[in-house]
């Protein structure tokens, strides 16, 4: 028979026993790293890390009153035209504002941007580019020959390769903001960009430029031997099943590379939903996968807006995750989060545009449309 005593003097041993493992249990936690979200450098290429941020598993229930939440938002936006959202393999709101109709085509400005990125990756594929180190010389001669005859020539533009173009990192002086106008009042805009001023070494710093872009198009249409729309229906938007309506070209003759391009909101999630299936479309390899995976890394810092920018894509940490997407004037946006498995359309009226509804927006996908799609954590009692 075991005394009172003695009872007592064992549930003390082990209760000290037990706080020593849970003591040691905690020290063996702690020490197990957890990441987070890494920054990303202005101005440095090749060393920009992407800010993915270690997250539990996007499994689990979502929460009603966030989805009615976010449609509410989007209903009361102005002058938000089109909101589309694919969840986890299926159209899961399609709502149209203010006389938007499914069928009507909208204008993605520079959403055109990133439409040429997998063209470049097909492009590669099939071997009508060496490689994104290619230099620009070899891919316009026309131009370089008459740079080297005139008094905007400079050896540094020799450096120019297509990945820089693709990071707008060439250097060149903007055709866009407030030169926009001018670079497409000129009598030949792949000339007018090549020809401005340097204004950084190539591949140090980065400059938002549609005249870069245009250059991309003039060359994708060059090694393909044919018209950029052409091009681009037969390798990308055919097997799409998209149509591609013909838009601004340039006084050669040249499709406007990064700008103007007319699709309808159902057609811009087909390229999301493309991407975000790693470049397959109905079992067949459309894009190649690696190829997206490269130009989503981001490896510059736009100095006037913050996001990080990859090959054609804009890169950013919106409502707790990593969001791709392409961006075009006056609020038409393509975004994609891998990790929810979540592509997002939404376009907005020109003609009703108002201040800060590029803020406002932004503060949607981060507040509203982005966590509306994270699952809902549970309390453990």
């Amino acid at each position: 028979m075991v005394s009172g005593g003695e009872l007592n003097g064992r549930s003390r041993s082990f209760v000290v026993l037990v706080l020593g493992l849970s003591v040691l249990l905690v020290l063996i936690v702690s020490a197990v790293p957890t990441g987070g979200a890494r920054s990303v450098s202005v101005a440095m290429p090749e060393t920009v890390s992407d800010p993915t941020p270690q997250l539990p598993s996007p499994d689990g229930p979502l929460d009603p009153l966030r989805l009615d939440t976010l449609r509410a938002r989007a209903a009361g936006m102005r002058p938000l035209s089109s909101l589309l959202v694919w969840h986890r393999g299926e159209l899961v709101v399609e709502e149209y504002y203010r006389g938007m109709r499914a069928d009507r085509v909208v204008n993605v400005k520079s959403v055109s941007k990133t439409l040429l990125s997998p063209l470049v990756g097909i492009a590669l594929r099939d071997s009508l580019f060496e490689s994104v180190e290619q230099p620009i010389r070899e891919l316009l001669p026309g131009y370089y020959a008459r740079l080297d005859a005139s008094s905007a020539d400079d050896p540094r533009k020799d450096e120019i390769r297509l990945r820089h173009l693709l990071d707008m990192s060439s250097g060149l002086q903007t055709t866009s903001f407030g030169n926009y106008g001018s670079w497409v009042a000129s009598a030949d805009w792949g000339w007018d960009q090549l020809r401005r001023p340097l204004e950084c070494q190539p591949g140090r710093c980065f400059e938002y430029t549609t005249g870069g872009t245009h250059l991309i198009a003039i060359a994708l249409a060059k090694a393909a031997d044919t018209d950029l729309r052409r091009y681009a229906r037969r390798v990308l938007f055919d097997p799409l099943g998209i149509e591609l309506p013909a838009w601004d070209r340039d006084p050669q003759g040249n499709y406007l590379g990064g700008n103007n391009m007319g699709l309808r909101p159902r057609d811009l999630l087909s390229f999301g939903v493309l991407h975000l299936d790693g470049g397959r479309f109905e079992g067949r390899q459309i894009v190649p996968e690696d190829w997206i995976k490269e130009s989503w890394k981001p490896r510059f810092q736009s100095p006037w807006n913050g996001h990080g920018y990859g090959h054609l894509w804009w890169s950013e940490s919106w409502g707790g995750e990593t969001a791709r997407f392409a961006w075009g004037y006056g609020g038409q946006y393509l975004v994609i989060v891998p990790r929810l498995e979540l592509v997002i359309v939404a376009t907005s009226a020109l003609e009703r545009r108002e201040a800060g509804h590029t803020r406002r927006m932004r503060r949607f996908f981060d507040r509203y449309a982005i966590p509306a799609f994270r699952p809902m954590t549970r309390e453990i009692r």
